[in-house]
């Protein structure tokens, strides 16, 4: 994985604003069942070149396919990035008939995720107002209904095929790939298992089915970056409430099933992504980097991509001058945020990186987002916090590098 050695990297968190072109055929497509995929399947193709190359324009380093493959049907879909895989896994559908999750757990029974955050009830008024029937109706999610396999790898191979020709010829310094963390599958579909008898049972045969997914991504030459918002967001849905000290162990064994997935990949070719949800809300109840980060560094990875810049996260930097970042490990603070449309100004940019540097070295910090930024806004708003971003990367530079030579 390359580091910041000479200036000061840039990279995004994975997902960009999809061409409208795109997202009608995605529609389309999927209105049309098994239908010829032929126009779509070139349209994701020049999509991705043309999202590279815009990447390369803004001024980023570490670029990525925008995460076209994985269908985003409205321009603002913020569930894309793990909607996809229940088209690439067996073993998911529709709870029978009075065998799904209940609401919530019986007295004295073991936690159960709930199908909402605590702080969708907590802000019940708002939330009627932002996305009604979301607290009272929310979407029903799949449920692992029968045994679990990969069964994506046309559409992975696809993915890995448009980004390797897309990066031809670009002048950037590494390409990286999406892929929902183990752990997150399960708090996507929220828990919901009437198939496996133990959640390790159901824990190992989802990290058995990604790790397909996984080494294909790392085998093809490009940095695995592994999306896990579920590690964090699982505090606020689990019930009864924990205490933190039970909520690390819930935490705990989903990373070992990942480290588990992992099992044979270098180290050095992934890097981890960890977020509170990228939805535009309070976030009173987001868990404290501080109560998750030992958790969090566990994972077999080399970097990890945290929030840094919306207003809930800003202040964690703080965290770093108590717990050391392992040597040879990398972080990849959000220096822009997809939780407002204001354009964070290139010295604030700048100002945030190097308080990230100056905190656990220079070498150590890739500047990056908070969350991916397509689907959360409108376009024009994300490339221009893209070209922010690197105009305040380029600030640290001088910095960091030029002023003391």
């Amino acid at each position: 994985m390359q580091q910041s050695t000479d200036r000061m990297l840039t990279s995004h968190a994975g997902s960009l604003p999809r061409p409208d072109d795109l997202l009608t055929l995605h529609r389309e497509t999927t209105s049309r069942g098994a239908a010829d995929n032929t126009v779509l399947e070139a349209r994701l193709t020049s999509a991705v070149a043309e999202a590279v190359r815009q990447q390369v324009a803004a001024g980023l380093d570490v670029v990525n396919d925008g995460e076209f493959g994985k269908p985003m049907r409205a321009a603002l879909d913020a569930g894309a990035w793990g909607h996809y895989i229940y088209d690439r896994l067996t073993g998911f559908g529709p709870a029978p008939a009075g065998q799904g999750v209940p609401t919530r757990a019986p007295a004295g029974g073991a936690r159960r995720l709930v199908s909402v955050f605590r702080e969708h009830r907590d802000f019940a008024a708002f939330y009627e107002t932002l996305l009604p029937g979301s607290t009272t109706n929310p979407p029903r999610r799949p449920a692992c209904i029968g045994p679990i396999a990969y069964c994506g790898h046309a559409a992975l191979q696809a993915d890995l095929d448009n980004l390797r020709a897309a990066m031809r010829g670009v002048a950037a310094a590494e390409a990286f790939v999406t892929s929902i963390a183990v752990g997150s599958v399960e708090v996507f579909s929220r828990g919901q298992n009437v198939h496996y008898a133990t959640t390790e049972a159901y824990l190992e045969a989802l990290a058995t089915a990604m790790r397909e997914e996984y080494r294909a991504i790392v085998n093809a030459g490009f940095v695995l970056q592994l999306d896990d918002p579920g590690l964090p967001d699982a505090w606020a849905m689990l019930d009864p409430p924990p205490t933190r000290a039970e909520y690390r162990r819930y935490a705990q064994l989903r990373v070992d099933a990942l480290n588990y997935a992992l099992e044979g990949l270098p180290e050095e070719r992934v890097r981890y992504h960890m977020c509170w949800g990228s939805w535009h809300g309070p976030h009173v109840t987001d868990l404290p980097l501080r109560d998750i980060v030992e958790v969090m560094l566990r994972v077999k990875a080399q970097a990890y991509a945290i929030e840094a810049a919306n207003a809930r996260h800003a202040h964690e930097w703080k965290v770093w001058h108590d717990i050391a970042l392992p040597e040879g490990k990398v972080l990849i603070p959000g220096v822009v945020s997809h939780a407002t449309n204001v354009v964070e100004h290139p010295e604030l940019v700048a100002d945030r990186i190097v308080t990230y540097a100056n905190v656990v070295g220079r070498e150590q910090v890739i500047a990056g987002t908070d969350c991916g930024l397509g689907g959360r806004g409108h376009p024009q708003i994300a490339w221009a916090k893209l070209q922010s971003l690197a105009e305040g990367a380029a600030r640290a530079t001088q910095q960091l590098w030029t002023s003391s030579r």
